[in-house]
């Protein structure tokens, strides 16, 4: 695998595909940067060495049209501010304006190009345009795990025109190293946590990592479709009837791989999906009509964090409660409380995952953790066992 450590930049420029795509308020200022912090390390060692970096990254959904509300002008100014070094911003990622800039371009500066999507070329991946880009190197390097699911003109495509001189920036080569190990290498027991509200996103994740770990915890909404296909009471919860069978199926299959399936056992209930609703703890398989699971109970969090305390490895993809709402946050809260004890005491564990890494911000536990993924679906597709596009061509 050819990472960044792996060139010498000195009089050389990098052509970097970044991932930029960056949450703005209503008066364009970047509200979360740490995908602008994840790829420093990247840009300075470019600098370091004596070379030039360009920067290409897309913001937004444009669908191949300029909107100047998803211009990477604005935020050129924290790019450099994080950085700590002036950036160039070109209106353009193709074409004259952007040969100039490339031009006049020196050792130690760092140029950005306008979002790759204004130009429907980009996301339909197409050659001719992605062949306009690798004008823009010496050396292609790709620190967007982000964006490595699509094949798209700048993260996949590009590649092609860089046979010899093309690497993983360290974003994306920590990425892969950290999937890999809870996929292939970590060491065991290896426990996945699994939430969020439907069992039917979460398929192909099971079905993949079941070779992988030692034990399974379930948590969240897909609770309820494991419970109601056991006989269950799941009152108003939320439940996939029509996938009742296929989570028997799970539990079938895990039981042949000797893999331990932890359900909750108790649940804190509402009667209504509201902050404010009448709570009341019940067994989860006994939740009253007119009520709904909506956060682990205290004899369910023992339980798991006597499974997550014993582990080595942990994997660890959606909340296990409606977090989003202060009554129904305590058992996310509590989970990563015990992940964090189980990295304390050397465990590796890896979050990846929207809903998970928005809660691990949430709560703090960003630091807390070995490593907290950036790109929520390239994650999940790595972790389902498909190759990512944007790796492969890397490694190709």
């Amino acid at each position: 695998m050819k990472t960044i450590d792996d060139y010498i930049f000195e009089d050389k420029k990098a052509l970097i595909r970044v991932d930029f795509n960056v949450p703005l308020d209503g008066e364009f200022n970047v509200t979360d940067t740490s995908r602008i912090e994840a790829a420093k390390p990247t840009i300075l060692k470019v600098l370091e060495d004596g070379g030039s970096a360009v920067l290409m990254s897309h913001l937004g959904r444009p669908k191949g049209q300029r909107n100047e509300d998803m211009s990477l002008k604005h935020i050129s100014e924290k790019v450099s501010e994080i950085i700590g070094v002036q950036v160039k911003f070109v209106d353009d990622c193709v074409g004259e304006k952007v040969e100039q800039a490339y031009g006049n371009l020196q050792s130690g500066e760092i140029l950005l190009l306008d979002n790759l999507r204004f130009y429907s070329e980009e996301t339909s991946g197409d050659k001719d345009f992605a062949e306009k880009l690798s004008k823009f190197g010496d050396v292609y390097v790709n620190d967007a795990f982000g964006t490595a699911h699509r094949a798209h003109a700048s993260t996949t495509i590009v590649a092609q025109f860089f046979p010899e001189n093309k690497c993983f920036g360290y974003l994306l080569a920590k990425e892969i190293k950290a999937i890999e190990k809870v996929m292939q290498t970590g060491e065991k027991p290896v426990t996945a946590i699994l939430g969020g509200a439907k069992v039917s996103s979460k398929i192909t994740i099971i079905e993949n990592i079941l070779d992988k770990v030692d034990h399974l915890i379930i948590g969240g909404g897909m609770t309820y479709t494991f419970v109601k296909a056991q006989g269950g009471q799941v009152g108003d919860s939320i439940c996939e009837d029509d996938k009742l069978d296929l989570a028997l199926d799970i539990l079938k299959k895990a039981a042949e791989k000797n893999v331990m399936v932890h359900l909750p056992v108790d649940v804190v209930a509402a009667d209504a999906f509201d902050n404010g609703a009448n709570t009341q703890t019940v067994s989860v398989n006994e939740i009253p009509e007119g009520w709904q699971g909506l956060d682990a109970g205290p004899k369910t969090l023992e339980k798991f964090k006597e499974v997550i305390l014993q582990s080595k490895t942990i994997l660890w993809n959606g909340p296990v409660g409606v977090f989003e709402m202060e009554s129904f946050a305590k058992g996310t809260i509590a989970v990563g409380n015990y992940v964090d004890e189980a990295t304390q005491k050397r465990a590796f564990s890896l979050v990846g995952g929207g809903d998970s890494v928005a809660a691990v911000k949430q709560f703090g536990f960003q630091d807390k953790v070995s490593y907290v993924s950036t790109g929520g679906g390239a994650m999940l597709e790595s972790l389902e066992g498909k190759t990512l596009p944007g790796i492969a061509a890397i490694l190709g």
